[in-house]
């Protein structure tokens, strides 16, 4: 198989993946560069395993039942389980949305300062919303591959920022922790942005979307489609890429940061478009390198930022279109799945206001990393108990070592909810 070809057979695995680095997640990774320096780097190698284990068990779901996450859920267990769930995922979800509509105005705001932020708010809320809804579906997800691509700027601004690689290297392999306030503080952050719930409804049902555009199954949850080895292969090997690649880029953006803010001095940052400000007066690899750096960063966020939203606000809306019984689906027209886009206009706009009406988005943010954790450790406790359910998933249930690290993964969750609980308020 040629790279072109492969490319194109990645879909759901690298979109769900690369939206993991949205503007608010990529904020939390430079916060740990600019805070600790190398001392998360290490989070990228060892936590890729938890989150392609959690992914590839959503994916699965979707691709065997032909349903989504929040149906299969419902199924099992009860809606009275289920509804309090989605309900605390739209709550995330918007607030997320509104700080990455925030970020992204901002990030504009630094290369074009004569233009007001709040019309760069209303733009791209209004151009993410519509390209949703008129774009059919087929040409929406080329859309969203290659917005992927925004994300290898952070890659560039690693290269430019520098420093020492062999201490780079070290740090990514050599486990560094402190007992810290700070350290857990971070660490629980970046559990919870690269772990978030929102991913696990999205994959599943994209899985779906697939399979109707392929025309396995009429529509979401309509027949359970057959499928073959070779596609089960093929899904884990898209979803391995798009956490990878995902990860690639967190250790980028910490590079980044750590090379140039925490080795300056600067420590504390707020959001991602700060981070990008500053490090326009302290890269000096060649002349002009901080502000290509700076455009480079904020040109990131918004890239990454038109990939995100539209994940996060279809999350939502395929969650409640599940339990709703609505019709559903990106391969819909809007007359087709009225309330399935009515979902994702209401995210929207919500999350617009948020920047209109005075709330802090990074206190905003802090109490979505809340519901979050919330949400996340009963839906991984659902999922592991569904991908071992034979009655669902027939022989395709978990190994051993899925098993293994999917506990695993749920016990560390829970206890960075506990963690991030203490130190709430703090």
């Amino acid at each position: 198989m040629s790279i072109v070809s492969f490319l194109k057979s990645l879909g759901p695995g690298l979109i769900t993946g690369a939206s993991d680095d949205d503007p608010s997640s990529i904020a939390t990774f430079a916060q740990a560069g600019a805070k600790l320096g190398l001392g998360l780097l290490w989070t990228v190698v060892y936590l890729y395993p938890s989150i392609i284990v959690v992914q590839e068990i959503c994916a699965r779901v979707g691709l065997l039942t032909g349903r989504g996450l929040a149906t299969i859920i419902e199924k099992k267990y009860s809606r009275k389980i289920v509804l309090p769930l989605i309900f605390l995922l739209l709550i995330a979800n918007t607030i997320n949305i509104g700080a990455d509509i925030g970020a992204m105005a901002a990030s504009t705001n630094l290369m074009l300062p004569q233009i007001p932020l709040n019309i760069f708010s209303i733009f791209f809320t209004i151009f993410i919303l519509f390209a949703i809804i008129m774009i059919p579906y087929k040409k929406y997800v080329k859309i969203l591959k290659y917005l992927t691509l925004s994300l290898l700027m952070y890659i560039i601004t690693a290269i430019i920022v520098g420093g020492n690689w062999y201490q780079i290297f070290i740090a990514t392999i050599v486990p560094h922790i402190e007992f810290t306030t700070d350290f857990a503080t971070m660490f629980v952050a970046i559990l919870g942005t690269t772990i978030s719930p929102y991913l696990f409804f999205w994959q599943a049902s994209e899985e779906v979307e697939e399979e109707v555009e392929h025309h396995k199954i009429k529509e979401i949850g309509s027949a359970k489609p057959k499928v073959s080895k070779k596609e089960i292969k093929s899904m884990r090997i898209d979803t391995a890429v798009g956490v990878g690649f995902a990860h690639l880029i967190t250790g980028a953006i910490i590079i980044t940061t750590a090379g140039s803010l925490h080795n300056n001095g600067i420590t504390d940052i707020q959001s991602a478009e700060q981070a990008a400000k500053s490090l326009e007066p302290l890269v000096k690899s060649f002349p002009n390198s901080g502000e290509i750096s700076k455009s480079i960063f904020a040109i990131g966020i918004v890239g990454t930022g038109l990939l995100s939203i539209p994940v996060l606000a279809g999350s939502t809306a395929y969650a409640f279109s599940d339990i709703f019984k609505w019709k559903q689906g990106l391969s819909k027209k809007f007359g087709q799945a009225k309330a399935f886009y009515l979902i994702i206009i209401l995210s929207g706009i919500i999350g617009l206001l948020i920047n209109f009406v005075g709330i802090n988005p990074i206190k905003a943010l802090v109490y979505a990393s809340v519901i979050n954790g919330v949400v996340s450790v009963p839906i991984l406790f659902v999922i592991m108990k569904i991908a071992n359910d034979k009655e669902i998933l027939n022989g395709n249930t978990n190994g051993r070592i899925t098993n293994i690290i999917g506990w695993l993964t749920f016990i560390i969750m829970s206890i960075a909810t506990i963690i991030m609980f203490i130190t709430f308020g703090k």
